[in-house]
């Protein structure tokens, strides 16, 4: 019942948005199409399969890839496992559908969202992880949340069955959104073999700030290490992916940056 009345929220925001354009109404008119492209990121992520689907393939075949891993375990440094948090291992996509349903963008009651503690696990992440702190794996939880969320986030892993977290091994932000300075510590101890993320920059420091044909370039030339080092997780809501189409310039309004996602569309006709 409180999905289907938030959602019932949603809808009839959208269709006074689509009324008022009726009545000449600009400002409403952009806020429509701004809340519908949102609207439909959400409900992917909030209602499809597909995206559990998705989910579960990414976290299996990496079962596959560990065991694989553990067959030829010979390294002088332990093992481990690097994931991200949000959108990787904690689905945050309550905060999303909030903003919508209050008509905000974040950062507005992300950190309110964060202390609550009560992200569920993305589908699969808890299995696999578990899975690989049972064979001796050592996992790190590298993510931008903000130092001061810090205590929450690990409640928050905790909580949810999480293995090895600690202070050690969730590493959020702190002078810098880069990770490699993250990763080189962990590295610094342990051979790391698998990296799980929804955003390039998870992976490899050379896909920050990059231009869309950079990072398709980039994707070609170590697409050997996608499905064996490297490991997606879908996220339609927000990302680099996104933040390209605009040239990070995220202080741009939202239409404008609705304006140039759909200067980027590549149709078929002349």
């Amino acid at each position: 019942m409180k999905k289907l009345t938030i959602l019932l929220l949603v809808l009839a925001a959208l269709t006074s948005c689509k009324v008022s354009v009726q009545h000449g109404d600009d400002a409403k008119s952009k806020q429509s199409s701004v809340n519908t492209e949102a609207l439909k990121s959400v409900l992917y992520m909030q209602t499809a399969a597909e995206y559990r689907a998705l989910c579960y393939q990414t976290f299996n075949f990496g079962k596959v890839r560990l065991d694989n891993y553990l067959k030829r375990m010979n390294m002088s440094k332990k093992y481990a496992i690097v994931v991200d948090i949000d959108e990787t291992v904690l689905d945050n996509s309550p905060h999303a559908a909030q903003s919508l349903i209050d008509g905000t963008n974040y950062p507005t009651g992300w950190s309110e969202w964060i202390k609550k503690a009560e992200a569920k696990p993305i589908p699969g992440a808890l299995e696999f992880l578990n899975y690989a702190d049972e064979k001796g794996i050592d996992v790190f939880y590298i993510s931008n949340r903000k130092e001061e969320l810090k205590e929450a986030t690990i409640v928050n892993l905790q909580e949810v069955g999480f293995p090895n977290v600690s202070d050690e091994t969730v590493m959020l932000r702190t002078t810098t959104s880069g990770k490699e300075p993250r990763r080189e510590v962990v590295s610094e101890t342990h051979e790391i073999i698998m990296l799980f993320g929804d955003n390039l920059t998870d992976f490899l420091p050379v896909f920050e700030k990059k231009s869309i044909d950079d990072r398709f370039g980039l994707v070609d030339k170590y697409e050997k290490e996608f499905g064996a080092k490297f490991f997606v997780l879908p996220n339609p809501s927000y990302g680099d992916w996104e933040g390209a189409i605009y040239d990070f310039d995220y202080s741009l309004s939202e239409q404008e940056k609705l304006s140039a996602k759909a200067k980027m569309l590549n149709g078929f006709m002349e």
